[in-house]
Order: structure tokens, then C-alpha cells, then sequence
């Protein structure tokens, strides 16, 4: 298994972590290049898990496809954290959610000029758009040709991960921009390779309107390695009622995923897709 953002060279980090005093400076972490102790605890204390956090442009990338920007790592710390009341893996969201329903929510693939991604990626994004379509939700997805006219954009990105994006904005818009790492993922035209990218761009565009990993409190039946419970949250991990208490290997909103893997939504995607929107 990969995960949706980390690609198979990535370096393993370190999930340990050490005691800090919360009256240190923030300003130190802007200051640093690497991913010290204190971007650790602060990722922690904003909902997220510590294990395998990647520095990149801008910011950090956590849980293998979730953008935090250097403002939220590095904004005033926490004193009081939230603890979660959840079960064990069912379908979660973010606080905020895509307000102002019904709504249509435009998507743009960038194909030319800086940070350009393969014409022929627009094919899975047709598919990953249709699949939420057909769900007839208060929210629908429409593909345009120009960046101005887009809610979200689709840019490339490089570094040891797939994609990555965020959650909605405080003020209810989706989050702004997927990024995709062209040169790991690959590029076909196979109906096999339309449906894995599909995949990763359905997923992605489900942190745009407010989903958490299905497997948020145990990356591990997905992704392999040890059991993480994170515990506690800022940002959110609501569990949206409808959906299964056991393990959920096959939701479009797992962590990780398979080679040319499809995963359209299951049952209890759909589930959660209808209690939200």
C-alpha cells in the first residue's frame, strides 16, 4: 500500500516526540527549514499526527496528504484542547464545512504554463467529478478551462508525496487547491489508470469540502505499521452518524491506497456524502 500523498521513497520519520514548554516562541518555527520538536507538538496540538510529516513549500503536509500552511503551524498556541468523543474508524469531518447550499463548486486542471499537469489527467478528473454527481448532493462539481473561473485549482506539485490538499475555509468556501505530483503518480490512458487517479482526486477533493481520513483513529489496517490514536483536535474530526464502527477497508477517504487502485464510494460513503450534503 502508498499512501495517498507519501510515495514509496519517501523517508520514514520519527514519531516520538519530546515535552515542550507552550509559552516558547512560535517565531522559532517559521525560522526553521526541518521539522523540529516544536512544528511536532504543534501539529499535534492542532489535530493531526506527528508520524511522517513532510516540509514542503509553504508548509507542512501531515497524515500523507493534508496541507498546513506555515500561518496555522504557526499561530498562537492552543491552551485548551479539545478532546474527541469517537468510535473507532467510521467516516469523520472537519468543523467547518462548504456552507451557502445548494452549491455549485467549480474545478480547474491546470495544463499549461508553470506547474502544469498531463492533458490527459483530465479524463480521471471528468470521472472523479461524475462520481459526486451522481449522488445528487447539495453540492455539484463542475470542471472549467480557466483558473480565474475555478473554486478549486489542480497544479502540480513535486516532492516524496501524491497529492495533498486542505479543508474548508471558516467562511464555508472549499478549500482552494488540490496539488498533484505528476512525475509519482505517472500518466496513462488505461481505463485502469483513470479510475486510480480518479481515485486520488476524488479524495483529495473530498478535504476540500470537509472529510478526515476514514481511518483517522488507526492509519494502521490501511497503511501498515503501528496503531495511532491522535486524540484530540482543534480543527475537528466529527464522526458523521450512519456510518460503521469497524475497520472500513474500502472508503475513498482512506489514508492509504494501493497501485491502480479504484475506490469508488462505497455504501457507507455514500452514507456519510448524503448526511453531510
Amino acid at each position: 500500500m502508498r499512501s495517498i500523498l507519501l510515495f514509496g521513497i519517501a523517508l520514514m520519520l520519527s514519531a516520538a516526540f519530546i515535552s515542550c514548554s507552550k509559552n516558547e516562541p512560535l517565531e522559532e518555527v517559521a525560522a526553521m527549514p526541518e521539522v523540529t520538536e516544536l512544528v511536532k507538538l504543534r501539529v499535534i496540538s492542532l489535530g493531526f499526527s506527528a508520524e511522517d510529516i513532510i516540509a514542503t513549500e509553504g508548509g507542512f503536509i501531515v497524515e500523507g496528504d493534508i496541507f498546513l500552511s506555515n500561518e496555522e503551524i504557526t499561530a498562537s498556541w492552543i491552551t485548551d484542547w479539545q478532546t474527541l468523543q469517537v468510535g473507532e474508524n467510521e467516516q469523520f469531518r472537519t468543523t467547518n464545512l462548504v456552507t451557502s447550499l445548494p452549491r455549485n463548486i467549480t474545478v480547474f486542471l491546470k495544463t499549461s504554463g508553470n506547474r502544469s499537469l498531463p492533458a490527459s489527467y483530465g479524463a480521471a478528473l471528468d470521472i472523479a467529478l461524475a462520481r459526486y454527481n451522481a449522488e445528487n448532493l447539495r453540492v455539484t462539481f463542475t470542471r472549467v478551462y480557466s483558473a480565474s473561473a475555478g473554486n478549486i485549482d489542480i497544479t502540480r506539485a513535486s516532492g516524496n508525496y501524491l497529492a495533498s490538499a486542505g479543508f474548508p475555509t471558516s467562511s464555508g468556501n472549499p478549500y482552494g487547491s488540490v496539488e498533484v505530483n505528476s512525475t509519482a503518480i505517472g500518466t496513462g490512458t488505461s481505463s485502469t489508470f483513470n479510475n486510480y487517479l480518479a481515485t486520488i482526486l476524488a479524495h483529495e477533493i473530498g478535504h476540500c469540502i470537509g472529510f478526515r481520513h476514514t481511518d483517522y483513529m488507526d492509519r494502521s489496517y490501511s497503511c501498515g505499521g503501528s496503531y495511532y490514536n491522535e486524540g484530540a483536535s482543534t480543527v475537528g474530526a466529527i464522526n458523521i452518524p450512519g456510518t460503521p464502527t469497524t475497520a472500513d477497508p474500502n472508503s475513498w477517504m482512506l489514508s492509504c491506497i494501493g497501485s491502480n487502485q479504484n475506490r469508488p464510494f462505497n455504501n457507507n460513503d455514500k452514507t456519510a456524502l448524503s448526511y453531510l450534503y
